[in-house]
């Protein structure tokens, strides 16, 4: 099939890449001119493990275009992705303009029937908004269709290449017809293709990730409870996640979720509820136990040095949102590293893939170091926000040797209380007892 993406952010360029994957020939389409340049030129422009070799192969093939003329991506693709952002507004609902201008613009352009689908997270009701905007100026037939990504930043190759499932929302057989044809080679293991209609469609993607945080809040709940009650969240973690009906993932304590995804839908559906006249108590409970989680370790960090970290330097592991990406959006080091610096405190960071978006927002404010272990340098105490593998079994005796105190304060339980004690660190992390060495 010849495909148009619109839109070569996250979604819109592994969704491209990986269709191109299975012989389908693929235009990308964004109005970013740098951008477009540097992917033409075979440059991938995120990060994204396994992303990169399918992207060259597909480029070198003829199968993988890039441009920045909608007219020319969408001239001969039969189908068209939208996968345009939808940021949240200052209300928190989700921003269309973007989907809708593109909209508007392809009314205009379409000269035959075409398929267009909703591949962004958006409000139910968004398919008939982009409807009514294409019907505006079109005069051919067409389909819009809901075909909402379930892309795990740092698995999304593999996410989409084996999906769980995939969730199509139209009601048009001719439709149905081109998006079964579309991705029967991705769930030839029998993973199901579920057909329903475009609202439904729209909100199981909210459902989806809105619940999903719902555990992870929950989690975080049971942590802070543990800490008061001197039980360890390890053990009540285990103990739940073997229970089948509530499954291991998404059970793992630490300071809070972020990312481009979870943090704006729930957000999204919070408010898309209250538009509806329904009050979303969890959702809304959820977003306030996340805000806290994100600032769970500075309270722990200022009694430790009695109150006071004026004048204090942490080194800090970790600042992308979650390991194997280098999305800093809503990453909880983000709010760590702002009330450490309000406090006075200096440090400086590592991570192997977010650096550099970070240095873009930060600036000179904090410092940036080449590797973990330099990082450590002239530190009080080290901070590790981001559960990259590389920090999961560090060489202790550096960190012995160069952190005063032998201080660590792990927002994600990296470690082993009883080696940790062994090794004579003094320990924090949560929802576990302290290790204790002062």
């Amino acid at each position: 099939m010849k495909i148009a993406v619109i839109g070569t952010g996250y979604v819109g360029l592994v969704t491209g890449t990986c269709f191109a994957e299975t012989g389908n020939t693929v235009t990308c389409v964004d109005i970013d001119t740098t951008k477009i340049t540097k992917l033409s030129s075979g440059e991938i422009t995120i990060y994204e493990p396994g992303l990169e070799k399918l992207f060259l192969r597909n480029q070198k093939e003829g199968r993988l275009h890039f441009t920045t003329s909608l007219e020319v991506a969408v001239k001969d693709a039969q189908i068209i992705f939208l996968a345009l952002p939808t940021p949240p507004g200052e209300d928190g609902s989700a921003d269309l303009k973007y989907i809708l201008g593109v909209a508007d613009d392809l009314g205009k352009i379409i000269k035959e029937y075409k398929v267009i689908i909703d591949k962004s997270t958006v409000p139910v009701g968004t398919a008939q908004k982009v409807r009514d905007a294409i019907a505006k100026n079109a005069t051919v037939d067409f389909d819009v269709v809901s075909n909402p990504e379930f892309l795990r930043e740092g698995v999304a190759v593999d996410d989409f290449m084996k999906p769980d499932r995939v969730v199509i929302g139209t009601t048009s057989e001719r439709a149905i017809k081109l998006m079964n044809d579309l991705y029967v080679p991705f769930v030839r293991q029998g993973n199901p293709i579920i057909f329903m209609d475009e609202n439904s469609a729209e909100l199981t993607k909210y459902a989806a990730n809105s619940f999903l945080a719902v555990k992870i809040s929950f989690m975080n709940e049971i942590a802070q409870l543990c800490e008061k009650l001197g039980a360890d969240v390890d053990m009540v973690r285990r103990g739940i996640g073997s229970d089948e009906r509530i499954g291991k993932r998404f059970l793992f304590p630490g300071i809070g979720y972020g990312g481009s995804c979870f943090p704006k839908d729930v957000q999204a559906l919070s408010r898309s509820s209250g538009d509806a006249g329904y009050d979303f108590k969890i959702l809304n409970a959820v977003m306030n136990v996340n805000a806290d989680q994100k600032l769970h370790l500075i309270p722990k960090i200022k009694v430790y040095f009695n109150n006071d970290i004026k004048g204090k330097h942490f080194a800090l592991w970790g600042l992308a949102f979650k390991p194997n990406t280098d999305d800093i959006r809503e990453a909880p080091a983000l709010y760590m590293i702002e009330a450490l610096l309000a406090e006075g405190a200096t440090i400086t960071a590592f991570d192997p893939e977010a650096m550099s978006n970070t240095k873009e927002l930060f600036g000179s404010r904090i410092g940036f170091a080449d590797n973990q272990y330099e990082a450590l340098n002239n530190a009080d105490a080290l901070i590790i926000a981001t559960e990259w593998n590389e920090f999961r079994t560090p060489d202790f005796e550096k960190i012995s040797l160069t952190v005063k105190n032998k201080t660590i304060f792990d927002g994600r339980n990296l470690f082993d209380l009883a080696q940790m004690e062994q090794l004579g660190f003094h320990y924090v992390s949560v929802g576990r007892r302290e290790v204790v060495n002062r």
